[in-house]
Formats: C-alpha cells, sequence, structure tokens
C-alpha cells in the first residue's frame, strides 16, 4: 500500500505540472486553440504631392482665360495666370515648366462664363493630355447671375465638382489637381465701385446679383450682396471638402479670396475681372500653393 500511494502522488505530481504548463503557454498566447485577432490593416499613405510636374492643364471660367485684361470684352490667354507667355504676368506654367516647355506642355480649357455644370466637359479634354498637373478656378459665375434666386445651389456646385474630378480620375488618376477658391466678389464690389466708369460698365450686366445698383445700400441691397457673399463662402466650403477626399487634389486654403484685389488688380475695362497685374499675383499664389511641400 506504501508503494502504491508513492506512485500516486507521482502521477498527480507530473499531472499537474503538464496542466501547469498548458496553462503557462496559453497566458502567452503560445499553441492556445482559441480564436486569434486579424491585424487592422494598415491606412493607405497619402500620396506624394509633386511640386514640379511635367505638364499642366487649366480648366475654369474667364478669370483663367484673362477676359478684359488686355482688351474690352474679349479672352486675353496670353496674360492668363495659369498657362499665359506674358512676361508681366510669369504665369504658373512658366514658373513651373520654364516658358519654352510651357508654350509645349501646357493647355487652356477655361470658357469665358463657365459655370460649374460645365466643368466635367473642360476636364475631359484636360485628361485626355494625361496632364501632371490640372489647375481649377470656377465658381463666381454661379453667383454672378441676374438675381440671388438663379445662383447654383449649394449642392449642384458640390455634385458638379464631384463629377468633374470622375471624370478627370477615368482618364488621368494620379493628375494633380490645384483647386483656387472663389474670390471676394463683395470686396471687388467695394473696390470697383469708387470709380464711375466701372459702374457705368456694370450696368451692362457684370455680375448683376452682386454689382447691380451698386450705390445703393438699403437693406434689400445690403442683403442680396450678403446673400451672394454667403453662397461664395459655401462654394468655397464645397471646394475645400470635395478636394480633401482626393489624395492629388491641393485647396488654396482660400487665398485667392482673402487676397485684397485693389485698383491696380483689376481690370481697367470693366472693374471686376483681374487686370494683368491681378493675372500676376493670382500665378504668384498658385506657384506658392503649388510649390508647398504641405
Amino acid at each position: 500500500m506504501r508503494k502504491q500511494g508513492a506512485r500516486s502522488r507521482t502521477v498527480v505530481a507530473v499531472l499537474t505540472a503538464a496542466l501547469l504548463g498548458v496553462a503557462g503557454c496559453d497566458a502567452v498566447g503560445g499553441d492556445s486553440a482559441g480564436p486569434t485577432r486579424k491585424a487592422k490593416p494598415s491606412p493607405k499613405p497619402t500620396p506624394a504631392w509633386d511640386s514640379s510636374p511635367a505638364s499642366m492643364a487649366a480648366v475654369g471660367d474667364s478669370i483663367t482665360r484673362g477676359f478684359d485684361a488686355c482688351g474690352i470684352l474679349k479672352d486675353c490667354p496670353d496674360v492668363s495666370w495659369a498657362t499665359g507667355g506674358s512676361t508681366q504676368v510669369d504665369s504658373l506654367a512658366v514658373r513651373l515648366l520654364g516658358r519654352a516647355k510651357a508654350a509645349e506642355r501646357s493647355w487652356n480649357y477655361a470658357v469665358s462664363g463657365a459655370r460649374m455644370a460645365d466643368l466635367s466637359g473642360q476636364m475631359a479634354q484636360a485628361a485626355a493630355r494625361t496632364p501632371g498637373l490640372v489647375t481649377v478656378m470656377v465658381g463666381a459665375n454661379d453667383a454672378c447671375r441676374d438675381s440671388t434666386a438663379a445662383m447654383t445651389s449649394v449642392s449642384d456646385f458640390r455634385s458638379g465638382f464631384e463629377d468633374a474630378l470622375s471624370v478627370l480620375r477615368k482618364q488621368a488618376p494620379k493628375a494633380q489637381v490645384y483647386v483656387a477658391s472663389v474670390p471676394n466678389l463683395k470686396r471687388l464690389w467695394s473696390e470697383g465701385r469708387a470709380n464711375p466708369l466701372g459702374k457705368q460698365v456694370w450696368k451692362l450686366g457684370v455680375c448683376p446679383s452682386m454689382l447691380a445698383d451698386a450705390d445703393a445700400l438699403d437693406a434689400a441691397a445690403t442683403e442680396r450682396r450678403d446673400t451672394v457673399q454667403d453662397r461664395v463662402e459655401a462654394y468655397n466650403s464645397v471646394l475645400k471638402e470635395v478636394c480633401a477626399e482626393d489624395g492629388h487634389c491641393r485647396y488654396d486654403g482660400g487665398a485667392v479670396y482673402d487676397y485684397r484685389f485693389g485698383t491696380d488688380q483689376l481690370s481697367h475695362w470693366d472693374w471686376f475681372h483681374p487686370s494683368v497685374n491681378g493675372q500676376a499675383r493670382l500665378a504668384e499664389i498658385a506657384y506658392r500653393k503649388v510649390r508647398s511641400v504641405s
């Protein structure tokens, strides 16, 4: 009976040690047969911004066409802030590509009078070139309507911009996009209304939602201009938000909207569109934003 008890104690000790060993393995996750946790996928890195693209295309409206910068009621693409060849402006294309390459490797598909609804068509033309960079400046004409009621809705503006980027991505998925903010139209009214000639030209139908009855300061006129200004700010929020969803898009952070255009930067034909000097300032802003590391 004594020998059998000793053997029993030995067996119990061995089994106990074995059980403790198994428990120890489970505690550190060794050979446990329990469920394993899947590692969370790493977030996709943001594509690096190329501050020296080899080609570029421009889309947008009359500002990018240099309208009224060289003469009355006509485009002057040579002084365009985006793609112009004028030495007075040193466009973004010239600054990025050099004068010779800019003439061969930059294209301007902007159209005077264009609104956001027209951007997809322009973007398709730009995408066909598979450019390294596409510049976008649009929205002023969406706010500059015959009345505030006729302005493009914020939702339509958003869907139009999303569609335009989608068109680009189908053919040029890696093209970078620089998006300029819509200018501060109320400031343009404030600056231009000091010129009697400018106010006469405005009567021909230049941005009536903002510029009609330029000297009127009554409650109705003030409310009308504030409504336009609020819409412009809403458009800029859309440009910022939609651009942020595209890894290859960079918004100017409101730099064009914030720029304090003075009379030297306004066309002396209509006191509304940028002058040659104003185009040069837009080129400076764009170059600074495109070349920025962050």
